[in-house]
């Protein structure tokens, strides 16, 4: 008896720090989906379950440091691409525990706002981000730095 509880115990356990790691809270370093350069590193933070992620550097080397989101249409707009909010309001999907949606995110580069999917992949190592705009969708994969 000690035996099954003790495999069961060890069992939920393992299972417990998978799921830890495939939550998307956390260091990722940005891919862009057409050239395979890296972009930026977001950082990923949840309040109280909803997430929300902030561009912490840009990788480009020719970026401008002082650089600001001249496109965005919103609040956002003129402010720093360093600490842009870019994804905001995402939660866990509700039909399915492994997907967190509902949230937006906004590229930079154009000033866009889309509807947004995170999965995160590879026991959380990588993430594939969707951003919608109405049956059309666009993917990258992200990669955990921390």
């Amino acid at each position: 008896m000690r035996n099954k509880i003790a495999l069961t115990l060890a069992a939920f356990f393992v299972h417990a720090a998978a799921m830890a790691q495939a939550v998307p809270v956390g260091l990722w370093k940005t891919i862009d989906d057409e050239t395979k350069k890296e972009k930026s590193l977001v950082r990923i933070v949840d309040s109280g379950g909803v997430l929300t992620g902030r561009i912490e550097k840009v990788l480009d080397p020719t970026a401008k440091p002082d650089e600001v989101c001249d496109k965005c249409t919103d609040e956002r707009k003129g402010k720093p691409i360093v600490g842009l909010m870019i994804i905001r309001n995402a939660g866990h999907d509700a039909e399915d525990k492994a997907l967190w949606t509902g949230g937006d995110i906004t590229d930079p580069n154009n000033g866009k706002t889309y509807r947004l999917r995170l999965k995160p992949l590879d026991g959380g190592k990588q993430m594939e981000v969707r951003g919608y705009f109405g049956p059309f969708f666009r993917n990258q994969t992200w990669i955990r730095v921390e």
